[in-house]
């Protein structure tokens, strides 16, 4: 179905798509390459919000160097869009453009274009494929896709911990467990992630600002803060700079003057009680959905961490590992209660294990069957052909 020149191509506009890593949210990191007669003739990649997507400035670039766009191959991470929003329908330009095939990686996940966008193209007489390269286009976009498909976005939890799974001693202190490379590969996946949360305890023992400052980005992530009895200082460093979204519990009569001076540090506060007065977490994921948040990078303490996991709001664990040990009365990763048999225990898939420096950095995912408990299920990408 697909040749070898595909796949050369596919991987250059996943390359590109890359390229847009930590500054296309709300949008998907889309990357486009336009060949004709076997020469590379446009490329692009999308562009913050509101501006050009991947497909236009390919064509775009076609156009200042002087070529003729008929009869060429579209190659196209995510489906072409079919629907107006800030811009004009990428499959719109595609037809207008004479192009005479369309490569796609995948299906816009989208409900305003979900296909739409390839029928639209195939209705032009254009040479339709879709499928090249998916599972690489879904990971790029996994964000995305959830936020389109479930409403929520997909959390990243990410721990550092000791070889023994402790992440600090029983005094509180954990700066540094891990070395420097693994520290800045941490601000990376900060990056890419359109908002960063965090809980009470760890603003009370560390005072963090939750910011990227290990590696270049055109863009900071936005901060969120569960705080469910507004018990944050005015003056704490996560305040400082751009506005903090702060979800509590109840914000009765009592709580009024914390909330002004919050408010007056410029943080917003979304009261979400659960029935125990403290935040509601999955409803936590349901307004970050409609906030279009794509990503959201978790970095709290064993409580917090814990709970997330209990009440299913969490999508993968990002581990990094040192070649250390703390022992057993340090802090632990998670706070969890142990299952009463080995079969009741929260089950993970290694998706990825690297090494970073000197330590090791994990990426795990919940497997199908410990979905239900600490998981939500996840709509699995197509293989590749």
């Amino acid at each position: 179905m697909f040749s070898q020149t595909d796949f050369v191509h596919m991987e250059r506009a996943l390359a590109l798509a890359r390229r847009g890593m930590y500054n296309t949210d709300p949008n998907p990191r889309v990357g486009c390459v336009l060949v004709k007669n076997g020469e590379v003739i446009g490329e692009g990649f999308t562009q913050p919000a509101g501006q050009d997507h991947a497909e236009i400035r390919a064509l775009k670039d076609a156009r200042s160097r002087g070529h003729d766009l008929r009869g060429a191959t579209a190659y196209v991470t995510l489906e072409p869009c079919s629907h107006f929003g800030r811009t004009p329908p990428c499959a719109n330009a595609l037809i207008e453009a004479q192009v005479a095939r369309v490569v796609a990686a995948m299906e816009d996940p989208n409900p305003q274009v979900s296909g739409r966008g390839l029928a639209m193209l195939r209705d032009a007489g254009i040479e339709v494929r879709c499928g090249l390269l998916a599972n690489e286009a879904h990971e790029l976009n996994i964000g995305f896709v959830s936020r389109m498909t479930r409403g929520r976005p997909w959390v990243r939890m990410k721990v550092a911990a000791s070889l023994d799974g402790r992440t600090g001693l029983p005094s509180g202190v954990s700066q540094w467990i891990t070395g420097a490379a693994a520290r800045a590969d941490g601000h990376a996946w900060r990056a890419r992630a359109s908002a960063i949360l965090t809980g009470i305890g760890t603003v009370r023992e560390d005072n963090p600002r939750m910011t990227v400052r290990d590696v270049d980005t055109p863009r900071q992530p936005h901060r969120v803060l569960i705080d469910s009895q507004l018990e944050v200082p005015p003056d704490a460093h996560i305040l400082a700079g751009a506005p903090t979204l702060i979800f509590c519990g109840h914000l009765d009569q009592g709580r009024a003057d914390r909330a002004s001076a919050l408010r007056d540090r410029g943080a917003e506060i979304v009261p979400l009680p659960n029935e125990a007065g403290k935040v509601d977490l999955p409803r936590v994921l349901k307004v970050l959905g409609e906030r279009n948040v794509n990503e959201l990078h978790v970095e709290a303490g064993y409580k917090l961490n814990g709970s997330l996991l209990r009440e299913g709001c969490v999508d993968e664990l990002l581990v990094y590992l040192a070649p250390s040990l703390l022992g057993m009365d340090s802090m632990s990763m998670f706070n969890l209660g142990a299952p009463e048999t080995l079969e009741g225990r929260v089950k993970l898939n290694f998706h990825a294990v690297d090494r970073i420096g000197d330590d090791l950095r994990i990426l795990a995912r919940f497997a199908p069957l410990a979905a239900s408990k600490v998981g939500a299920d996840f709509p699995h990408p197509p293989v590749s052909n």
